[in-house]
């Protein structure tokens, strides 16, 4: 895509763009195929965004859904619950940024090609980002 290292993440692909140290912030685009989903999860150090490049994302933070279609700029604020389910025929491509990155590219490094939902979560964990035991989260089927 832009010739650069791409990560594949449970059938997700990613590409980092920009950042990714404790200070900078980090950015990458993602390629999300129908019935993709992230599980509610939060930062509690990070604000993460997400601008809607194509497709349709079906965003959740909360307990609320809100539809985002091209163009479209979401923020979760750090503390948040928040994810995202793709319910369209097409797939979606977004560009994402966390701040401060934290140094969120050495995860994405980890969790290249893990098989394992469990031990994404648990790599996730213990770097910040915190995954909602399934069942958890109000308004998230």
């Amino acid at each position: 895509m832009i010739g650069r290292k791409v990560w594949n993440v449970l059938g997700t692909s990613y590409w980092p763009i920009l950042g990714g140290d404790d200070q900078s912030s980090f950015a990458w685009l993602t390629y999300d195929p129908p019935g993709s989903f992230i599980p509610p999860h939060t930062h509690p150090i990070q604000d993460e965004h997400v601008f809607v490049l194509e497709g349709e994302y079906s965003l959740y933070m909360d307990g609320e859904w809100v539809t985002a279609k091209p163009g479209d700029h979401v923020c979760w604020p750090r503390g948040s619950s928040h994810g995202y389910r793709i319910d369209a025929d097409k797939p979606a491509r977004g560009l994402f940024w966390v701040s401060p990155g934290n140094d969120l590219s050495s995860l994405f490094d980890e969790l290249h090609n893990q098989a394992s939902p469990e031990e994404v979560v648990r790599l996730s964990g213990l770097r910040n980002i915190l995954f909602a035991k399934p069942g958890t989260s109000p308004n998230f089927e």
